[in-house]
């Protein structure tokens, strides 16, 4: 369940699946999924679908982690600082950090949170600076970022956010409640532009800490 092998058809599927960014490709296939998901799934850890992590939170598919990402680096030298909201186990954290040097995440929940800590250090990943906090609000002490990814859907665009975006930056979240479509929010010198991609389906942004 956790060999080159298994690993290698879940990336042949993303190929079939249109992902064709190849610097994405090797960062999903470098990070082992198996150590972000629960024990008792690690079986289905290389399937193509979201997995329950507890506390009403799942690990997003591949596919939707590769298509975000994909998205965010079309036309661009590099991702940049990145700030990832809703860290999860650490499995996208983990993923963006093979493509940038800076990536921060915050997770509201705290117990997700340390197991997103034990599982980065399982894998030797020390790129990732993690925070538990609300994500709505941002992190506005290591402000502007390049690229900013949210992993749970709002309704609307976090204004906090949107303002901690550096010219020429990106940021990508699901929007909507009943239906849900991504939306790439590029912060022009003159204009917001905002793109509408592909319907998903994630768990909502939620405010607080836990």
């Amino acid at each position: 369940m956790t060999s080159q092998r298994t690993r290698g058809r879940m990336i042949e599927r993303l190929r079939e699946q249109g992902i064709a960014d190849e610097d994405v490709l090797a960062a999903i296939a470098a990070v082992p999924r198996h150590v972000f998901v629960e024990e008792a799934l690690a079986s289905r850890a290389y399937e193509d679908t979201a997995l329950p992590l507890g506390f009403a939170q799942t690990i997003s598919q591949p596919y939707v982690v590769a298509r975000m990402i994909e998205v965010l680096r079309a036309g661009r030298a590099a991702l940049g600082r990145t700030l990832e909201i809703g860290a999860g186990s650490g499995y996208q954290a983990a993923v963006l950090a093979q493509l940038t040097d800076e990536v921060y995440a915050i997770e509201r929940i705290g117990p997700l949170l340390a197991r997103a800590r034990v599982n980065l250090r399982a894998i030797g990943e020390q790129k990732v600076r993690l925070k538990h906090a609300d994500g709505q609000l941002g992190l506005p002490e290591a402000a502007p970022f390049d690229t900013i990814v949210v992993a749970a859907a709002s309704a609307r665009v976090p204004p906090l956010l949107t303002q901690q975006l550096a010219l020429n930056g990106r940021l990508i979240l699901p929007l909507g409640t009943v239906s849900q479509q991504l939306a790439l929010i590029e912060r022009r010198a003159d204009a917001w532009v905002e793109t509408r991609l592909d319907a998903v389906r994630f768990v909502p942004l939620r405010s607080g800490v836990e």
